[in-house]
């Protein structure tokens, strides 16, 4: 059902199941036991909400936390959240005493960078400060070449006792394709850094979600989960690893407007839909400005009413959606499920993925600011 407090506003919430996640992190450790799990809630949690999803994953027994911006990380303090989190990637040098500040980990692939964090780090009256390389092997997005990581490892040791290196890292481009030979040889340049460095760093790690899932060899220290966290698969390639994972997020709005329709009848925008018999539609408050993307449109069987799945009629607008209901009795308020479970059926994110030629991170990630988020435990 509907939560109390938005019964006064708008028909359109985001419900996520935080057992879900403290669940799924629990799953990911018993497979990559004996390492740690350091939980990414990037993104604001994938959409599922970063505050939220950073104390579940903590309660769920996460080690560590990862994010992709500066202010996230500070988003996690201000809220009371001590765990260690690590940012992925290199920040800009206007935000490296915030950093330093909010005691957040930095990623370092550059001399530049690391002259910037040794200048913060001084700035604060600090010293010992850890840092971590990230080491591109083949994804070729960010990092330190393979040939350049050990002159960066000399650099951050030639800081000291400013900087501490505290861990190396790589990221794999393949882990969702586990017949892909491209991650072995990703782990093979890594491992090649590793032996060429004079001293190995407390904490070496590689494993994204796939890579804790289907690539043992990539689990070193500690693994990176982000998707699986919230239940969805890396790849449809993985399912079969997925199994135990429960989606933590569903979409849910009602019916907002019921109407009949003739056969021969066109609706929405461009009118690009023509009905073929006497049917009813059930106009439902959501749209792509919400995380319904446009392309939806005419979809079918990717909505749950009344227990079953009914089809999009015509395109998806801005702000609603129409439903096929067919000779079904609907009324304004019935509930309407977008992604989620409703009698005893479950549209899942990745249906949508498929349905668009994407992933599931991207739908979740798309559902946008205006849909309230509701909390389940």
């Amino acid at each position: 059902m509907f939560s109390e407090s938005s019964r006064d506003s708008r028909w359109v919430e985001a419900r996520v199941d935080l057992a879900a996640i403290r669940h799924n992190v629990g799953v990911i450790r018993r497979i990559v036991a004996p390492a740690a799990v350091w939980a990414v809630v990037k993104a604001d949690g994938y959409g599922h909400g970063a505050v939220p999803a950073a104390r579940a994953v903590m309660a769920g027994g996460a080690e560590g936390l990862c994010v992709a911006l500066a202010q996230e990380g500070v988003e996690l303090r201000d809220a009371g959240i001590d765990a260690p989190i690590l940012l992925l990637s290199e920040q800009p040098a206007s935000q490296l005493d915030a950093v330093v500040t909010h005691r957040l980990i930095p990623t370092l692939y550059s001399i530049g960078a690391v002259r910037a964090m040794t200048d913060a780090v001084q700035r604060s009256g600090r010293s010992g400060y850890p840092v971590q390389i990230k080491v591109d092997t083949g994804m070729n997005r960010v990092g330190v070449s393979t040939g350049g990581a050990v002159d960066l490892v000399r650099a951050v040791e030639a800081a000291s006792p400013t900087l501490r290196l505290a861990g190396i890292f790589t990221h794999l481009a393949v882990s969702d394709e586990p017949d892909n030979p491209f991650t072995s040889e990703q782990v093979a340049s890594f491992e090649d850094v590793l032996a060429r460095l004079p001293n190995r760093p407390p904490v070496v790690h590689a494993a994204n979600s796939g890579g804790a899932l289907a690539h043992p060899a990539t689990r070193y220290d500690l693994v990176r989960p982000g998707i699986t966290v919230y239940g969805i698969e890396p790849g449809s390639t993985l399912r079969e690893h997925c199994a135990d994972l429960r989606p933590a997020l569903s979409l849910v709005s009602r019916v907002s407007f019921v109407k009949r329709v003739r056969a021969g009848d066109s609706i929405s925008y461009g009118l690009k839909h023509t009905f073929a018999r006497d049917t009813t539609v059930a106009t439902v408050p959501i749209g792509y400005a919400d995380g319904v993307p446009r392309r939806l449109g005419n979809a079918a069987g990717l909505v749950l009413l009344g227990g079953r799945r009914r089809d999009i009629a015509g395109m998806v607008t801005m702000d609603q959606l129409m439903l096929d209901c067919g000779d079904d009795a609907v009324q304004i308020g019935d509930e309407v499920v977008l992604v989620g479970e409703q009698g005893g059926d479950r549209v899942r994110a990745e249906e949508w993925a498929e349905q668009l030629g994407t992933i599931g991170y991207e739908i979740v990630c798309g559902i946008s600011k205006r849909v309230r988020r509701v909390y389940l435990d």
